[in-house]
């Protein structure tokens, strides 16, 4: 956790040295409130202070882990993910900020007079295309001061007219730039977003910075010369190649599905209210179709935009593959809120919030890395995320079953027994323990090793 703090700057020293207590002892209680976590009133206080200080910003919290980002980015070789979404944290509290109307309630009118508060956060998470999170690249957190209203503005606005700068869809272009100039090379990342991400300024960002990206497209744009349409282009290409895979519906059944794969290079022209701005761009679409008519779930119907050249269906299969692991962002985001339990804070004003969420943000990165690495890297050595003494007291506390005693004591090794003191069962066919399981395991063992420490040096006394 240390490594995660190192080339972080605050306006005092001091609240360097208060942050790394803060981020140690949520650390050692996570999804615990700001109060079970200090354990006493001094603490808790300075915790308050620190949150509350108007020199403390989420840019100076998370310093340090870009940087740390940086660096795991730097120690890997081939073409890295960046994946960008958008999460909700809601709170009852009106002085906090807008969110949106709900969609549900008595009539219109309560909807309208009842909105819902919170903090939004985009956020952008560095991904290996094993799936192995290294961290943080831009994190964006912003609250409305006021509800306009989508919808209605449609009725009276072109939102294809309107500046990318008036737009909260800035972020999107935001993050990319932000998470390209801090990796330090743009042609190995390639940033990956869902349909919220289909925006023709957002590719020409790209572009300019002279990195990749692969989204999944929503909006059917004139292509070529302006006489035909990218679905009408793509109707008329034939099937390339095919895809089997296994899927799971919600009744967790599994089933194998065939795609039929389409991939064509096509020119793709802008908005015609923003053509004196921007550049028609070549780019490659790719279409992945479920054959049949599925029972129980919906049907695999993929649009991906890239500017990447797709030449043969393996290279198509590739991107299916890559745009599939955007779900991990959605997984960290998941963290925060079940895992750190953010929402479940009490802190009255949105300043005090945003510093807690980027707190978070680093112990939930800690969390999906240790369950993501004993699955991407098992044979990796235990002192790549445990103490000795912590390695010692998983030996002592969780004694190694005879049959499956390992030849190399691994950080899967360890990280299983983590697990089992979180409530994994670890049975032979039991799938790799989730992030559930590590935490509260981790948990555990932090309070142990509190003790151990106590009773160690009440003896040495």
């Amino acid at each position: 956790m240390d490594q995660e703090l190192v080339g972080g700057e605050f306006a005092d020293e001091r609240l360097g040295k208060r942050f790394r207590a803060v981020l140690q002892d949520l650390s050692e209680a996570t999804a615990e409130s700001i109060p079970l976590a200090c354990q006493d009133w001094a603490n808790t206080k300075a915790a308050y202070r620190f949150f509350a200080n108007a020199r403390v910003t989420e840019a100076d919290i998370l310093a340090g882990h870009f940087r740390s980002t940086r660096e795991r980015f730097a120690g890997t070789v081939g073409p890295i993910l960046v994946l960008h979404d958008t999460t909700e944290f809601s709170y009852r509290r009106n002085n906090i900020g807008l969110l949106h109307q709900p969609k549900y309630g008595p009539d219109e009118r309560w909807r309208r007079e009842h909105p819902l508060c919170g903090i939004s956060m985009h956020s952008s998470l560095v991904v290996t295309p094993a799936g192995l999170p290294l961290g943080l690249a831009a994190a964006k957190f912003w609250t409305r001061k006021e509800f306009k209203g989508c919808n209605a503005l449609k009725r009276t606005i072109n939102p294809t007219r309107v500046p990318i700068e008036e737009k909260e869809s800035l972020r999107w272009l935001q993050n990319l730039q932000q998470a390209t100039q801090r990796l330090g090379d743009a042609r190995r990342c390639v940033h990956v977003g869902d349909r919220a991400s289909d925006i023709f300024e957002l590719f020409c960002a790209a572009q300019e910075a002279g990195t990749h990206f692969l989204v999944r497209t929503s909006v059917n744009r004139l292509a070529e010369e302006g006489w035909t349409t990218v679905a009408e282009e793509m109707a008329a290409v034939a099937v390339k190649g095919l895809h089997r895979l296994e899927v799971r519906d919600k009744k967790g059944q599994v089933s194998t599905v065939v795609l039929e794969l389409k991939y064509h290079r096509l020119r793709i022209l802008p908005p015609v209210g923003k053509r004196r701005r921007y550049q028609a761009l070549t780019l490659t679409v790719i279409h992945a179709q479920e054959q049949g008519t599925p029972q129980g779930r919906e049907k695999i119907d993929w649009k991906l935009l890239t500017d990447l050249p797709v030449a043969s269906p393996q290279a198509a299969i590739e991107k299916l593959q890559w745009y599939a692991l955007r779900w991990k962002i959605e997984v960290f985001h998941k963290i925060m809120k079940s895992g750190c339990k953010v929402e479940a804070s009490r802190l009255r004003t949105a300043e005090r919030l945003v510093n807690l969420l980027a707190t978070c943000c680093i112990l939930s990165w800690r969390i999906f890395w240790m369950t993501m690495i004993n699955r991407e890297q098992p044979a990796a050595a235990p002192t790549v995320a445990l103490t000795q003494m912590e390695l010692d007291l998983l030996d002592h506390l969780v004694a190694d079953r005879a049959d499956r005693m390992p030849a190399m004591k691994t950080l899967t090794h360890y990280l299983t027994k983590i697990a089992r003191l979180g409530g994994y069962l670890a049975r032979t066919h039991d799938p790799d323990p989730g992030n559930i399981v590590i935490w509260r395991g981790l948990s555990r063992l932090t309070d142990i090793a509190l003790g151990f420490s106590l009773h160690a040096k009440n003896v040495g006394n």
